[in-house]
């Protein structure tokens, strides 16, 4: 790459990879320890899961010393599960689509009440990727694609080239 192709300070000149959560722009060439990140991420993901988990069945036992029957206890789970699979859903499939801008402030607070499922979306989906790699790499090759063919130079200057007669 000649220095003309690098800016001021040596990186390449085009457009700049959008770092991700967790892993910032090692995921181009998975450099920087990608794969700790990835373990760490998964490990991490499990972990608050868990947490969380727990922290839902101390509410779930609080609802039960209550006292408040088992209509509200059993609605109480089945609400947690129905928006945990809903976040689970929404959070995978942003992996390799943006979503919606509206849609996403239209479901903050069911994604919010099923953080579960968005945690484990984290943690499966780091066995084959960092999460919205996908995404992101489709996204960054168009973008390189796009400005090396606008870059791409002639070979010859058209104004000088000679007229037929």
């Amino acid at each position: 790459m000649s220095a003309a192709e690098n800016d001021t300070n040596g990186t390449p000149a085009g457009p700049r990879p959008e770092p991700i959560r967790f892993f910032g722009t090692t995921w181009v060439d998975h450099s920087g320890g990608y794969t700790a990140r990835r373990l760490g991420v998964a490990v991490g993901s499990l972990a608050a899961a868990a947490a969380a988990c727990f922290v839902l069945r101390i509410a779930y036992d609080g609802l039960r010393i209550a006292d408040v029957g088992s209509f509200v206890s059993l609605l109480m789970v089945v609400m947690f599960a129905i928006c945990s699979s809903l976040a689970f859903r929404h959070t995978w499939s942003a992996f390799t689509t943006r979503p919606d801008p509206d849609r996403q402030a239209s479901l903050r607070g069911l994604l919010a009440i099923g953080f579960v499922g968005s945690l484990l979306a984290y943690f499966f989906r780091t066995f084959t990727e960092a999460p919205g790699e996908k995404l992101h790499r489709a996204e960054y090759d168009k973008a390189r694609a796009d400005y090396e063919k606008r870059t791409t130079r002639r070979t010859d200057n058209p104004s000088k080239k000679r007229r037929r007669r």
